[in-house]
């Protein structure tokens, strides 16, 4: 496992519209002083640098141009909404390989049974646990442990995922007809499977298997995708460009 210390970095950032700075193309064709001046809340150089290495690396890579279509055309009708927020998520689920392990182990299988809290204790076990076995981690301290605990859980909050101050609550995301046909496109982008059910990416619909197939199969989403479902088979292909498809949501 890739193991990195982006999820710290990421949670510690208090300003999120830092993403939408290196999001905007002319920012992001600027060298690091001219952009540095309009992110204030960052004190020093160092320190934007730090955040813009994790953000450019987690979020902001893409593994193909169509995801990096997807992002940059949502962000450039909504800026930094809750769908362009749900988009980055996916997007760093697939980028930061311990991001998508705690996600798995611990928020997806809290979220999927019906719970309403998650414990910074539940994270810290679910490392120590991964630290026997992952050799990058052993080499980490309870206390980098806990602190990752924590930034996690807050890096959850500002995509909108959980909610509240010390004792935080899970926040489930509202998935409009927008957000699944952004899903949809998001799955395609990444899975190499042809069918879908066996797509490791398919639990981050935040909707269980069986509603969101009942979903895509309504006739509102056939302008989108061709669908062809059997029982243990789901194939789909988009009917609109990635460039193309915000303009048709």
């Amino acid at each position: 496992m890739n193991i990195n210390s982006d999820i710290n970095i990421l949670g510690g950032l208090s300003d999120f519209n830092l993403i939408g700075v290196l999001l905007n193309e002319n920012i992001k064709s600027m060298n690091i002083n001219q952009a540095y001046p309009a992110n204030s809340s960052i004190k020093t150089i160092k320190s934007y640098k730090r955040f813009e290495n994790a953000i450019k690396h987690t979020l902001l890579t893409f593994t193909n141009q169509n995801m990096e279509d997807l992002v940059q055309n949502v962000f450039a009708q909504e800026g930094l909404s809750h769908n362009c927020l749900l988009l980055l998520f996916w997007n760093a689920s697939v980028n930061n390989e311990l991001l998508d392990y705690l996600n798995r182990n611990v928020y997806f299988p809290a979220l999927y049974s019906g719970r309403v809290s998650l414990k910074r204790d539940e994270v810290i076990a679910c490392l120590k646990e991964l630290r026997q076995t992952e050799v990058s981690l052993q080499k980490w301290s309870d206390s980098t442990i806990n602190t990752t605990a924590s930034k996690y859980l807050t890096l959850l909050k500002k995509f909108n995922l959980m909610e509240g101050g010390r004792k935080k609550t899970i926040a489930i995301p509202n998935m409009s007809d927008k957000g699944i046909v952004l899903f949809v496109y998001y799955l395609l982008s990444v899975e190499t499977k042809s069918n879908l059910l066996e797509s490791r990416w398919l639990q981050y619909c935040f909707l269980e298997k069986e509603v969101f197939i009942q979903q895509i199969m309504k006739k509102r989403y056939m302008k989108y995708f061709n669908l062809q479902y059997s029982a243990d088979n789901l194939k789909i292909e988009p009917t609109f460009a990635y460039k193309e498809l915000y303009n048709e949501l």
